[in-house]
């Protein structure tokens, strides 16, 4: 996985400082303390205005329960990146759950598709849309689609929308996944599903995920429309069946 610039000592310092609720100092008054204010921090890299940037994703208008885990997993060491860890090493669960619903009603804009670095062929194409489609029967690859929801826009409480995204981004989770450098609760059903694909498979999928437009209305369904291929410790077992 690409590794990320660290931001400069100062401005990382100001952030910790906001997020934590803390008060920078000022001449006529102070910051003001909410919650909006705090996670400014988050902000300054994880823009409400989707940028599709290789290094610092999206989270407006992803599931809460998501966002939840994933500071949960910087938290307890299953994703590994120092500044996030940083940032979340001392926070209470409550606080990261009100961080967490804080993004997830927040409505993302989405650019309009720009040009890639990469040029697929049309064969690298259809096979990235057959298995995010349709996925692989024969090697037990489930479809991206039978997870994240029939438009790829994620599906509630913890699944995440699939849409919007850069072919680097991508490309880097897949590999995070394949060397255990991310990872979820058990059973971590998208470590399993890394492992079963290729290179070249990943590289299809990616490519055609980031060729995709998102629709201007685009939020996760409220719930799986059939039960979930693999069992996924993120996914609570209530709503996996519709």
């Amino acid at each position: 996985m690409v590794s990320l610039p660290l931001l400069p000592t100062l401005r990382l310092a100001a952030l910790l400082v906001l997020l934590i609720g803390g008060h920078l100092p000022v001449r006529a008054a102070s910051v003001p303390d909410t919650l909006a204010q705090r996670l400014a921090a988050c902000i300054s890299c994880h823009a409400r205005e989707e940028k599709r940037d290789a290094y610092f994703p999206r989270i407006a208008g992803k599931p809460a329960g998501y966002l939840y885990n994933q500071l949960l997993n910087f938290r307890e060491g299953r994703r590994n990146y120092p500044l996030m860890t940083y940032m979340v090493a001392h926070q209470s669960d409550a606080y990261l759950a009100e961080m967490a619903e804080y993004f997830a009603r927040l409505t993302p804009n989405y650019p309009p598709l720009s040009g890639q670095n990469a040029s697929p062929t049309q064969a690298q194409l259809a096979r990235g849309q057959m298995l995010v489609e349709h996925g692989d029967v024969e090697r037990k690859i489930p479809a991206c689609t039978a997870c994240h929801g029939a438009s790829l826009g994620g599906v509630q409480p913890a699944i995440p929308g699939l849409l919007g995204l850069p072919a680097d981004y991508i490309n880097a989770q897949f590999g995070a996944w394949r060397n255990h450098t991310r990872r979820a609760a058990a059973p971590d059903c998208m470590a399993e599903i890394a492992q079963r694909l290729s290179g070249s498979d990943v590289a299809a999928i990616s490519q055609w995920l980031s060729r995709q437009p998102v629709a201007a209305d685009a939020h996760p369904a409220d719930r799986p429309a059939r039960p979930l291929p693999l069992a996924c410790g993120s996914m609570p077992a209530s709503v996996t069946q519709p």
